[in-house]
């Protein structure tokens, strides 16, 4: 056959499983076949198209997709698009574009791009967030959540922003500023719709122990939930009302040792309690305090800042009287929004006391060689009265007891997790499926959904609260389905992450009208067997997904708790290595590894330029690198992750058009475990297309015949089964590869292949290059797609060798190397070492004392 011609054969067989339905799920399927759900998290449709890093995920699930549908699974394997969200609507309005118009293109590119990878998906199930029939389901599920009481209203301070003319999430900004745009927020009291999802923290907790997900996914998932246990203890305010202000500590033994409170700056007594001497310095504190993100807020090396309110209150168990403080490093978000403030045993405490010149009090002990400020470890108690002496664990329990028996106070786990806030003054997202006659709300009927978005000629935000949508009148005002009166559409959209929380449900039944999912379906199919996805998506998207599931779970929709079993993230593939030479700037001369700082060397306070380096110009010794022509110059060499401001993006198109798609799975795969960053490198695909181009010079170009393999390529054959089918178990897709190679490298030195053996190597091949093996699945004879053929069985008698070199040593030193048969005694092994010359030189005229062989391992004659 002529030349390796991937342009023709990919779309070829492309355009042969679309015509086909190659890897259409069946609707009725067998279920007493196992199933395999095999998921990605699905992507959202930019304008920009994909990058080389974005199909690594994907190309590692359909290796998995099409290897199990060989091993005769029912395979799920869907895509679809998470299309909703401010990045669409932000670009219909610089363009002035509808967003329906930019998302449907957006989708059909990507579609376009993720078929040309030749990905196994069941395009008959796909999904777009953003169609009605979709979201309608999304809307039942918000009404689900709101007839169990975990929906609600409230007034809650949060994230506006002027520009978008939208409420944002604590994640979405940062240093005060949108991470979309970078515009100045502020915070607000505003009324919006919440999730009550701490009600599920627990369980949160405790479902992530039945899960095989990554160790650092699951603690960053913990430590966002936050569980601790402590107390809640009443404060009076001082000054003769009943006001309380109500701590929560994890450390309530150093309760003697509170010298001063703290609130929050949006606390709700702050007004109350302010003092008229202080109410102008307060309120000028609480605005500066509203333009900073909590994070900002809460940095423990920042420098803490405050404003006393004028205000006291009392000590619970000394009675004595401590100011009331607002500073910003307290959050209304966690816990009650106020603490007691303990600066002997709190590093912030201290901190902020010793610049306000408030009083420290130690109420634990430190060992006699600590020298530091806030003591944080065990000890006995000191100044706590009937505590002294106790421990910190005996103390807490102690201090618990007489708090509940004086009513001062109670036991109380509590979360770091707070509610979900779930509203967005935005056009492009779900509308929210409820009416208002005045203040009281009412559901729409299931019937009444999808309750679809209004058309809108202007979508720009309204710059009010209120959203687009308070502009469409005539979709504003409406009747209540259950009264018949005069009603007020919710003028708030969904937050994006709504459309992800459920998909891979639709998926299993993307069709039904009349059901979010049938439950005999969805009992086959779930949970999700294996998930891949970035680990950007660590928390939230699978925290928020987790709560939505374990609530249709309470509500018998679903029959898991836990919607995936198997998560794997994988690594961020970045731009091409970098490397930089430093030239001085006055001299022009090259700089030697200098230490650089503000563009001067620290050392000689040189000025230096960093000068880009091309590839061809760069030499490698060990892990270093160095400069062709100059190679005591050593080079600065990394990678960054792919943007366009760096403009160091890879479009996969002009790979796949320049190597094929085959190559480019190829390469995505062998770069490096799955889970590990990498550098991208186009050389690298000359290499995953020179491989390809040897497999189809082996079988094409060489004789093919239909006879019995020898042992030795049966043992090959078999060996690379076992290889590769425990690599793809394993997600090791990189090695599995190196075995396909080492396969290929060692039967060109066959002078003819056996058809059996082919055709084993190809069915391998196929999970990772599945267009040429189609091809020369069909070279060897064969007219039906090999995406159902059955996995190749290994045969384990193949993996021992029948032969083995066996080291012979006289006297400890060796002398020889004998090939000897596996099954041989320990006789044979010595009357065939004595056949060799420099054996015999070392033996000849010497008795021998002792013969030691260690079976398969080695020989060693002892002689006088």
């Amino acid at each position: 056959m002529a030349k390796y011609p991937f342009r023709e054969l990919e779309n070829k067989w492309q355009a042969y499983w679309q015509s086909n339905k190659t890897f259409k799920t069946p609707t009725k399927v067998d279920t007493t076949k196992p199933k395999y759900y095999v998921l990605d998290m699905f992507p959202y449709p930019s304008g920009a198209g994909l990058h080389v890093g974005h199909p690594e995920g994907y190309t590692a699930t359909d290796i998995v997709a099409r290897y199990k549908r060989m091993c005769g699974y029912n395979v799920l394997h869907p895509i679809g698009w998470d299309a909703f969200g401010l990045p669409a609507e932000q670009y219909a309005l610089r363009t002035g574009t509808h967003p329906r118009i930019t998302t449907e293109a957006n989708i059909n590119r990507f579609r376009k791009q993720l078929q040309s990878l030749g990905l196994s998906y069941d395009w008959d199930r796909e999904i777009d967030t953003t169609d009605p029939e979709y979201y309608k389901w999304t809307q039942w599920i918000f009404l689900q959540l709101l007839e169990r009481g975990l929906a609600y209203e409230a007034k809650v301070p949060v994230w506006w922003c002027e520009a978008l003319g939208t409420t944002l999430s604590n994640e979405e900004v940062v240093d005060g500023k949108s991470d979309i745009g970078g515009h100045p927020c502020e915070r607000r009291m505003l009324r919006q719709w919440v999730l009550r999802i701490t009600e599920y923290a627990e369980r949160l907790l405790k479902g992530l122990e039945h899960t095989d997900w990554p160790q650092s996914t699951k603690e960053m998932q913990r430590n966002w939930i936050g569980r601790s246990e402590g107390a809640e203890i009443d404060f009076k305010v001082q000054g003769g009302d009943s006001s309380v202000i109500r701590v929560y500590t994890t450390r309530p033994d150093t309760m003697f040792g509170a010298t001063y409170m703290v609130l929050a700056p949006e606390h709700p007594l702050v007004d109350h309690i302010s003092t008229k001497a202080q109410r102008n310095e307060v309120s000028h504190y609480i605005e500066l305090a509203s333009r900073k993100s909590d994070i900002e807020r809460t940095e423990l090396q920042k420098e803490k800042t405050g404003v006393f309110t004028g205000g006291y209150a009392l000590n619970p168990v000394s009675q004595e009287a401590i100011p009331i403080w607002i500073a910003d490093y307290v959050l209304s978000s966690y816990g009650t929004g106020a603490i007691m403030a303990v600066p002997g045993e709190d590093e912030r405490d201290w901190a902020f006391a010793a610049k306000y010149d408030l009083p420290i009090v130690r109420t634990v002990q430190p060992p006699s060689d600590f020298t530091g400020l806030a003591y944080t470890g065990d000890g006995p108690a000191i100044n706590s009265a009937f505590l002294n002496g106790l421990y910190i664990q005996e103390a807490k329990e102690r201090i618990i007891d007489y708090l509940e028996s004086e009513g001062l106070g109670t036991r109380k786990v509590n979360y770091k997790l707070r509610d979900w806030l779930f509203s967005r003054q935005r056009y492009w997202g779900e509308p929210i499926p409820v009416v208002f006659e005045g203040d009281q709300v009412s559901s729409l009927p299931e019937n009444a959904l999808p309750l679809t978005l209004p058309e809108l000629e202007e979508f720009k935000p309204s710059g009010t609260p209120e959203g687009p949508l308070a502009l469409a009148q005539n979709w504003l005002q409406t009747i209540n389905p259950s009264s018949g009166n005069i009603a007020k559409r919710e003028t708030n959209t969904m937050p994006q992450w709504a459309g992800s929380c459920w998909y891979f449900l639709r998926y299993i039944d993307p069709k039904n009208s009349m059901q979010i999912v049938d439950p005999k379906l969805e009992k086959y199919w779930m949970p999700v067997d294996l998930y891949i996805g970035g680990a950007e998506h660590a928390v939230l998207h699978l925290l928020y997904a987790r709560f939505w599931h374990m609530v249709l779970y309470d509500a018998g929709v679903v029959s898991t708790p836990e919607p995936f079993s198997k998560l794997v993230h994988q690594g961020m593939i970045l731009g091409e290595l970098e490397y930089t030479a430093w030239k001085n700037i006055e001299s022009g001369q090259w700089v030697t590894s200098p230490q650089v700082s503000g563009g001067k060397d620290v050392h000689t306070g040189a000025h230096l330029e960093a000068v880009r380096i091309d590839e061809e110009r760069v030499t490698k010794d060990g892990d270093k690198f160095f400069l062709k022509e100059k190679p005591q110059i050593q080079l600065d060499v990394r990678a960054h992750k792919m943007s366009k401001s760096r403009g160091n993006v890879i479009n996969p198109d002009e790979i796949i058009s320049q190597f094929g798609a085959d190559a480019f799975r190829l390469y995505e795969m062998f770069m490096g475990p799955l889970e590990q960053v990498k550098p991208w490198n186009t050389r690298g695909v000359h290499g995953t297309f020179r491989f390809l181009t040897r497999v189809w010079r082996l079988i094409t170009e060489r004789p093919v015949h239909d006879i019995k393999p020898e042992r030795e390529q049966l043992r090959l054959l078999h060996q690379t089964i076992d290889r590769v089918t425990s690599d793809i178990e394993g997600l090791r897709m990189n090695t599995a590869i190196a075995a396909l190679m080492e396969f290929v490298n060692a039967a060109f030195k066959w002078k003819q292949i056996p058809q059996e053996i082919a055709e084993y190597f190809v069915l391998l091949l196929s999970p990772f290059a599945p267009h040429i093996s189609e091809e020369l699945w069909q070279y060897l004879g064969h007219q039906e797609s090999l995406a159902y053929e059955s996995w190749p069985e290994l045969d384990k008698q193949y993996l021992t060798e029948d032969m083995i070199d066996l080291p012979v040593q006289v006297n400890g030193k060796l002398r020889a190397t004998i090939r000897i048969p596996v099954e041989i005694d320990k006789q044979q092994v010595v009357e065939r070492a004595m056949l060799e010359t420099n054996v015999l030189k070392f033996v000849a005229n010497k008795p021998v004392n002792k013969e030691i062989y260690v079976p398969g391992r080695i020989l060693n004659i002892v002689v006088g």
